[in-house]
């Protein structure tokens, strides 16, 4: 990044409300319980084995990584990796093999030693292996480590991660708050009930639709961490009662990243002292479309459905003008990899004049046989939560304009991601959230043949070979425009539509103190080892 960019992606920071003026620091107080109105209720407590920050978000806490992004600086990417159980790191002159110095003394919370052999174990199962005959259940990330040929254990604090080729951006991978480092000796069933981690805080409990809890883990090897005594997630589905129980006074913060731009102009008339921000989340919406199935196996009524999309009746509705349209990867300035704005609009669909687009699309879909007397019926399937609802009632209203009649079907959590990753739907709307900012885990986990992730099906063997390409090249400015086409390409292949890119609101009461949070990924800010309560 030249310098200018560095100012100018700073001060438009500044003006978003996204990077707090320098204060003075006050001394952290310790203990007390946070207690967090959470936004849903998660399948497992297993964060290598979920695809949501329901899952993920509450048990970041109890882990460590090998490396992390920087708590403390909202802008999450290479530049501010720090270490966690790995000290230091270092790439060979190949650029194939990276090599972790790990941190002695740290004990699991069951007491046993943690060694390089955990680190082997972990990746070993996100690699699709057993661990005393067991795989993962689901193993959403595994998609992010097909360039890993193996990681050997040189010493109990030494462990080498060996590539099939350079991967400059492999390191951002791992300091994902999707990548904590499991023990060999629980097994992954184990860990789907009552994990066992390394980090500030231990689990507690999970009673499903009701609350999770954490505890401080007393032998923490940061032997100033964490404050809190603990955290008590109190899960409330509907977004009005988590409103109104933060105005109320009895949870200290909101469900981060959750509410939606009307709900945070609520609280903040009727809470003016809680500290509210509105955050780019690098949660895109975006259209599912099952290209294996009748009537999308068709390639032109996909793209009839990606013409008749109007991007800005979206933000205008639902987050009052705070959205960002853009491609597949977070649009600047939050974003590092995103298009800029001139760009985006060449991408196809993506023009300007929605009624050219949808008459286009109404052509298409009369050539196939449909009209005004012969819509095509179809469901419109999305999770049961209003952020999937509401975007799904303005696409089921746009959808109209091409000759589709269609009807909303919500699925619970616990049932949506087994379905769209079998397949079982026409048309969703989903919500896409990239683990780090970065193309390796947008492109990989999203696009390629195979992963789990990969929920509309989309393979394209040539647009792979172009995301291993980019993904090899070591100067970051040569590879945008590497990826950029990468972006245009799946646009023509309307791969995924992409609606718009949100922003999220997150509150917290004046007395909770130390939190920041991130602004290109909502995965990696909540460990909350940093946070006291000043009360």
């Amino acid at each position: 990044m030249t310098r200018r960019h560095a100012v100018l992606l700073a001060s438009a920071l500044v003006l978003l409300g996204l990077v707090a003026t320098p204060k003075v620091a006050a001394a952290q107080k310790p203990g007390g319980v946070m207690k967090v109105y959470f936004f849903d209720s998660p399948a497992t407590m297993s964060i290598h084995e979920e695809s949501t920050i329901a899952g993920q978000g509450p048990m970041m806490g109890v882990f460590n990584n090998l490396v992390m992004y920087d708590p403390n600086v909202p802008q999450s990417g290479l530049a501010s990796i720090v270490p966690d159980l790995a000290t230091s790191w270092a790439w060979d002159d190949t650029r194939t093999q990276l090599s972790f110095k790990l941190r002695s003394g740290v004990r699991w919370h069951d007491g046993k030693p943690f060694t390089a052999r955990d680190v082997k174990c972990t990746f070993d199962l996100l690699q699709g292996g057993g661990l005393n005959g067991e795989t993962l259940r689901v193993n959403p990330r595994r998609a992010w480590y097909g360039n890993l040929a193996e990681v050997m254990v040189k010493a109990d604090d030494a462990v080498v991660f060996r590539l099939k080729r350079p991967q400059p951006a492999f390191v951002a991978l791992v300091a994902s708050g999707f990548t904590p480092i499991y023990p060999c000796h629980v097994s992954p069933g184990e860990m789907r009930r009552r994990p066992i981690g390394t980090g500030p805080f231990r689990f507690v409990e999970f009673k499903p639709n009701e609350t999770i809890r954490v505890a401080r883990n007393k032998d923490y090897w940061k032997k100033d961490r964490p404050w809190l005594d603990g955290i008590e997630w109190k899960i409330m589905k509907n977004s009005s009662t988590g409103m109104l129980s933060f105005v109320a006074g009895t949870v200290d913060m909101s469900s981060p990243y959750f509410f939606q731009v009307p709900v945070l102009n609520d609280i903040r008339a009727q809470a003016p002292t809680a500290v509210c921000k509105l955050m780019a989340s690098n949660v895109q919406r975006n259209v599912l479309i099952n290209r294996e199935a009748l009537p999308f196996n068709r390639p032109e009524l996909r793209r009839a459905v990606a013409l008749t999309i109007d991007r800005k009746a979206f933000i205008d509705t639902l987050t009052q003008g705070a959205g960002t349209i853009g491609g597949a990867l977070l649009a600047p300035p939050e974003g590092i990899w995103g298009m800029p704005p001139e760009v985006v609009q060449k991408l196809p669909g993506y023009g300007p004049d929605v009624a050219a687009n949808r008459a286009e699309g109404r052509k298409i879909m009369e050539a196939a046989g449909y009209g005004s007397n012969n819509k095509l019926k179809l469901k419109v399937t999305t999770r049961n939560l209003s952020v999937y609802r509401d975007p799904a009632v303005i696409l089921i209203d746009q959808l109209k304009q091409i000759h589709i009649d269609a009807e909303l079907e919500p699925i619970d959590t616990t049932a949506w991601f087994p379905k769209v990753r079998r397949h079982d739907y026409t048309l969703g709307a989903n919500l896409t959230g990239n683990g780090i900012d970065d193309p390796d885990q947008a492109f990989y986990e999203g696009y390629t043949c195979g992963s789990e992730n990969n929920y509309d099906g989309y393979c394209n063997p040539e647009i792979e070979k172009a995301i291993d390409a980019q993904s090899m090249e070591p100067d970051q400015e040569r590879r945008k425009p590497m990826v950029w086409d990468i972006e245009r390409r799946l646009a023509e292949d309307v791969a995924r539509p992409v609606l718009y890119h949100n922003r999220s609101g997150t509150c917290w009461q004046s007395y909770v103190k130390g939190y920041t949070p991130m602004i290109n990924s909502i995965y990696n800010g909540m460990r909350m080892e940093e946070v006291w309560l000043d009360r």
